[in-house]
């Protein structure tokens, strides 16, 4: 077990989170962010309730908004979820840290799919709570309303949990991942450039 060496404290890509963490992150987290790009090419993004089912993020917006027009002409989109957005009261073992999805949306329109999403939309922003369930289902089901499915092409993923041990010490070095290119060459090169080695 070894600690984080001082001039090592910019490396993040070593602190992934296993499949079961994914899951769990995935599951319990209630907002996203989705980030596509505009015709003139500027980078933007906007908070959803988002459901994950089968590896892929589900949210829902009206067909009018812009984003619905830019990701039709270029379905390569971002999707961030972070623990922060783990609702009241979730359980303090959760994993935390975040998640950034590269991926590909995919428009939904057909009532079957529509029905299961705003269900579990529902369901998951409205636990316990069946009245509520039925009436964020009835503001979801608008006739102007389309679905996103993103399938995720790379993940960029930091463990807060994994890398606070990892800081103090008592992280096997089997849990880390490997080190991407950023914390290889690149960081290497921007420590020559600033004369830090």
């Amino acid at each position: 077990m070894t600690k984080v060496q001082t001039k090592d404290h910019e490396v993040v890509s070593i602190y992934p989170f296993t499949e079961e963490e994914t899951e769990q992150l995935m599951t319990n987290a209630v907002e996203a962010v989705l980030m596509w790009s505009t015709k003139d090419g500027w980078p933007i993004g906007v908070t959803h309730a988002f459901v994950w089912h089968e590896g892929k993020v589900w949210l829902t917006f009206t067909a009018q908004r812009h984003r619905a027009a830019a990701i039709r002409r270029d379905n390569r989109v971002s999707v961030n979820i972070s623990s922060a957005s783990y609702p009241e009261g979730a359980d303090p073992s959760l994993p935390r840290g975040a998640i950034t999805f590269k991926g590909r949306g995919e428009f939904f329109e057909d009532r079957a799919t529509k029905e299961w999403l705003y269900t579990a939309l529902s369901r998951k922003l409205n636990r316990g709570s069946p009245e509520g369930e039925a009436a964020f289902y009835s503001l979801l089901d608008s006739p102007l309303r389309i679905l996103l499915a993103v399938t995720p092409e790379k993940r960029i993923m930091y463990n807060a949990g994994l890398a606070e041990r990892h800081m103090a010490g008592t992280v096997d070095d089997t849990e880390l991942g490997e080190r991407l290119a950023s914390d290889t060459a690149r960081i290497d090169q921007e420590r020559k450039a600033r004369a830090l080695d």
